[in-house]
């Protein structure tokens, strides 16, 4: 009796080191499971798994489930929430360095922001992260972003002029706006459709997998392919959870997200690909040629305050990345 008493007791006392053993990990985002931003994730979870061999594993809160990306970098700040999977928009608010990034017509295409983001550049903005209480282990990303609306077609910068549009949290992104005649009417993501359904605000501005995962073709009728803006996305990490890692485990983390970073972009690819005929299909009026040129003269006058706040040598220094 006392043998199988030992026996129990030591299987118990077993589980009980198991359990500890297995840390679970809670990483949230804006969109759905399925968009760019979730098969991001859950390619970082799955590396995250086999590397650490179990002892770390990930539950997934994609659709905003726990809060607005600004809500979710305060608790990954906090260490209420171990991950985010979020963008440079809502991140510039606590790195204000990564607000760069954001200017209008910085990048040519994706090639060169991509570079830039991966290169000596992005690398250093990673690190500015750590100062913030925030642990950013890779770039990920949203894409270029276009304007959708419900009023007219826009085919140039003239068009755009009046229109209540919906931006971020984001002074970068409002100036450059304002430049445009538009009205921007800074909102958290979780309200958008509702105030484009309803009619609060006009349009709003975002990349293709964003407009397509949230379908967007419901509420908007016009989509110009103005490329305005090139929005990354980043994995950003609790501090709590990384002081706790040891040295190979981090390296793990490190890789995870490198290649969680390249599953993203082939996703905004892929998406990118087929995505405007699926919104045309859905009844959206695009506007491919839009003429880009007269959006970058009016922002132009706005690359002056760009250049006080940010430096004129750092902005020239991504404009030169081959």
């Amino acid at each position: 009796m006392k043998k199988t008493h030992l026996v129990l007791a030591l299987g118990a006392t077993l589980l009980g080191l198991s359990a500890q053993a297995q840390t679970v990990l809670k990483i949230g985002y804006s969109n759905a499971l399925t968009s760019h931003y979730g098969m991001g994730a859950v390619a970082f979870c799955e590396e995250v798994d086999k590397g650490t061999q179990g002892r770390y594993k990930c539950q997934q809160y994609p659709n905003n489930a726990l809060g607005g990306e600004r809500e979710m970098i305060e608790a990954v700040q906090l260490g209420t929430q171990d991950l985010a999977n979020v963008s440079t928009g809502a991140l510039g608010n606590f790195v204000p360095e990564v607000k760069i990034v954001d200017i209008p017509f910085l990048f040519r295409d994706y090639d060169h922001a991509r570079k830039v983001m991966d290169g000596p550049i992005g690398q250093d903005l990673l690190k500015k992260m750590t100062a913030k209480g925030i642990v950013g282990l890779a770039w990920t990303e949203n894409g270029f972003r276009h304007i959708t609306n419900s009023k007219r077609a826009i085919n140039s910068a003239e068009d755009a002029r009046g229109l209540k549009l919906r931006t971020m949290e984001n002074k970068v992104h409002m100036d450059g706006f304002k430049t445009f005649g538009v009205l921007p009417t800074p909102m958290a993501w979780p309200e958008v459709f509702t105030a484009l359904q309803q009619g609060t605000v006009d349009g709003q501005e975002n990349p293709i997998p964003v407009i397509l995962s949230n379908k967007l073709s419901q509420v908007q009728k016009y989509l110009s392919l103005t490329n305005h803006v090139y929005s990354p996305a980043v994995l950003v990490l609790s501090p709590s959870v990384w002081n706790k890692l040891s040295d190979a485990d981090k390296g793990v983390f490190q890789e995870a997200a490198r290649k969680a970073a390249a599953v993203q972009r082939k996703k905004v690819n892929d998406d990118e690909s087929v995505a405007v005929a699926e919104l045309r299909k859905d009844g959206m009026q695009v506007v491919e040629k839009v003429n880009g040129e007269s959006f970058r003269k009016a922002v132009a006058p706005a690359y002056a305050q760009f250049a006080k706040e940010f430096g004129a040598d750092k902005i020239a220094a991504i404009q030169a990345v081959k």
